[in-house]
Formats: C-alpha cells, sequence, structure tokens
C-alpha cells in the first residue's frame, strides 16, 4: 500500500480533452455504408447471382448492341437464300464469294422467306426483354402506390382497396388478358392516327401498347400485397410519427419515408417479376397475340418453327433455349437480390 496517494481531491488532468492519438487509438467502427453498398457487397459474395448477371449482361447485348453492327436486317428478305441451314451460303452467295467478294455468313441460316435467322433471334430478345422490363416498371410503380397508399390510410380505405385487390384475383388473367388485347386494338389503333402526337405507337406497335396496358391492369396487384405488408409494419416506426408531428404531408411521408424503406423489396420483387412478364409476352406472341409481322419476338418465332420442327428443328431450339436462359437467369439473380438485401430471410 505504499507509494500510493490516497485522496478525495480530483485530479484536474483526467478531465483534459483527448488529444488526436488518444481518439484514434479508441476508433473501432467500420467504416459507414450505406444499405444499398451492403446489399451490393452481399450480391458480390453469391457466385450463382452474379454468374446470373453475368448472362443477363451477355444477352442484352445480344440483343440491343449486336443488331446495330448485324450486316442483315430483321426484315430484309433474301431472293434465293429460303431455308438455308446455319453458316450455309445460297447459291447467288457462293458465286459472289467466287468472284471475291466477302458475304458475311448466316450463321442460325434463314427462314423461309430468306431472312437472317441470326438478326431476327437478336431482335426477337431485345421485343422481350423491352416487354419484360417496361411491364416491371409499370408494375412497381402502380403496385407500390397502391399497396403503400392502402397501409397508410387504413381502417375503412385498406379494406376497401384489398377487396378490390382480391377482386382482381379472382379474375382468370390469361383470358381476359386475349379478351382485352382483341378488343383493344382498334381503339387504340384508331387514336394513334387520329392524332398525330400518338403517331409513336404505330411505331411501337399497337400490340405492344395492349400488352403494357393488360399487365398494367392485372399484374400489379402482388407487388401491391407485398408493399402493403411492409408498409404496415414500418408506419408504426418512431420516424414516421415524428414526420407527423413536423406537419409532413401525406405524400411526403409516403415518398421519403415509407416506400424509401421497402427499396430492398421493390428491388427483388421487380427482378423477379421480369421473367414473368417475358414468359406471358412469349405465351401471348406464341397463340399470335403479340407482336406483329415483320417484328419478331421469340414467342413468335417459336409458333413459325414448329411447322419445320423435323427439317428445321434449330428454328425451334435457338428461341425456346434463349427464352430458358433469360428466365432462369433473371430468377436466379432475383434470388440473389433477396438474399443480398433481406439477409434475414437467410437460413
Amino acid at each position: 500500500m505504499e507509494g500510493k496517494n490516497y485522496t478525495m481531491h480530483l485530479d484536474v488532468s483526467d478531465f483534459l480533452p483527448a488529444d488526436e492519438s488518444e481518439k484514434q487509438s479508441l476508433v473501432t467502427m467500420r467504416k459507414s455504408s450505406s444499405f444499398f453498398k451492403d446489399g451490393v457487397n452481399r450480391l458480390k459474395k453469391n457466385p450463382v447471382a452474379m454468374v446470373s448477371l453475368f448472362v443477363i449482361i451477355l444477352v442484352m447485348i445480344f440483343a440491343f448492341i449486336l443488331p446495330e453492327f448485324w450486316p442483315y436486317n430483321y426484315k430484309e428478305q433474301i431472293r434465293g437464300s429460303e431455308n438455308l441451314a446455319p453458316m450455309e451460303y445460297s447459291l447467288e452467295e457462293l458465286n459472289r464469294i467466287e468472284a471475291g467478294e466477302e458475304v458475311f455468313p448466316h450463321m442460325l441460316g434463314t427462314d423461309s422467306l430468306g431472312r437472317d435467322y441470326a438478326v431476327r433471334t437478336m431482335m426477337g430478345a431485345r421485343i422481350s426483354l423491352l416487354v419484360g422490363m417496361i411491364a416491371s416498371v409499370l408494375i412497381l410503380i402502380i403496385g407500390s402506390i397502391y399497396g403503400a397508399c392502402a397501409a397508410y390510410f387504413g381502417g375503412r380505405v385498406d379494406m376497401i382497396m384489398m377487396r378490390i385487390v382480391d377482386i382482381i384475383y379472382t379474375v382468370p388473367d390469361i383470358m381476359l388478358i386475349i379478351l382485352m388485347s382483341v378488343t383493344l386494338k382498334e381503339p387504340i389503333k384508331g387514336l394513334a392516327n387520329k392524332y398525330t402526337f400518338l403517331s409513336w405507337i404505330n411505331i411501337i406497335g399497337v400490340p405492344l401498347i395492349c400488352i403494357f396496358i393488360v399487365f398494367s391492369l392485372l399484374y400489379w396487384v402482388g407487388m401491391a400485397r407485398v408493399v402493403r405488408s411492409q408498409v404496415l409494419t414500418i408506419k408504426e416506426q418512431e420516424y414516421v410519427t415524428a414526420a407527423r408531428a413536423m406537419g409532413a404531408g401525406h405524400v411526403r411521408i409516403i415518398k421519403n419515408h415509407l416506400l424509401t424503406n421497402c427499396i430492398g423489396t421493390l428491388i427483388v420483387m421487380t427482378t423477379l417479376q421480369i421473367p414473368s412478364s417475358i414468359f406471358t409476352e412469349s405465351f401471348l406472341s406464341f397463340i399470335g397475340l403479340g407482336v406483329s409481322a415483320p417484328m419478331p419476338s421469340l414467342g413468335s418465332m417459336a409458333k413459325e418453327a414448329l411447322s419445320g420442327m423435323r427439317s428445321y428443328p434449330v428454328r425451334l431450339l435457338v428461341p425456346a433455349i434463349l427464352i430458358s436462359l433469360i428466365i432462369l437467369a433473371f430468377n436466379l439473380l432475383g434470388d440473389g437480390l433477396r438474399d443480398a438485401f433481406d439477409p434475414k430471410l437467410k437460413k
């Protein structure tokens, strides 16, 4: 006990501000990171999701960039080049090669009208991807706003809005899609021809507009239910109560506090909705309710290939494999995003 000075007086030096070296020695926190950045870092550790993302990027390059450099056009009919096998030349093309001219090969052959099948496959993949992504964005906008409003206002408003959702769920969607695609085609075409500011509809194609309308009217109900369940929990948080106390309006609370905190769920649901939309569009094109000729779609190409399935199996295999590859890649990527942005769901 000797050598130690026991006293009731406080040492003033113990209360001096810490210098920089002392502050740094106490820093044990990791670098600050946002929710999105954490999700991306977890996604990078998922090899299946990263391979799926790589496949999707390759398919997009194949669909959106490669056709711009391809020497053939998707609607160009080359006389004498009908029903060519992959890497086969027509008689006229062989004569041009013998004359010293360079002729680009038909890598996947040609169809019955002499159109290069490779570039038509690229354009078909482009249409399917565009329909899937645009339809998913429409579903995201409508479903998230509808579900958030139902949960936020609650009570009778929530009951009425969700009963509407239940009614839409009971409607046989495929039958309604077929009915609406047939009945809406002529009115939309008439509006496009009557008003000049709607002339862009003829460029995109009336069938595609009909598909977008059908998706917007039917397929948002699943998104609305998921968002509603999320918002029912989030709206009871303290920061939402604080926003109300500070006088924030309903629109601001829904946009800045409720939907913003559902961003992980929205990303996952939208990614998983894309393959569903692509499959539905391919099915509609397969039964003749999709895009109009000469614009190709993977579904319409598969339908055209059925008549010559035994003689020209490549025409059926290529679009079928491409549809399966796109849907599988988006589904696996969606599963990876779900694990990355909502790690509590991982087992």
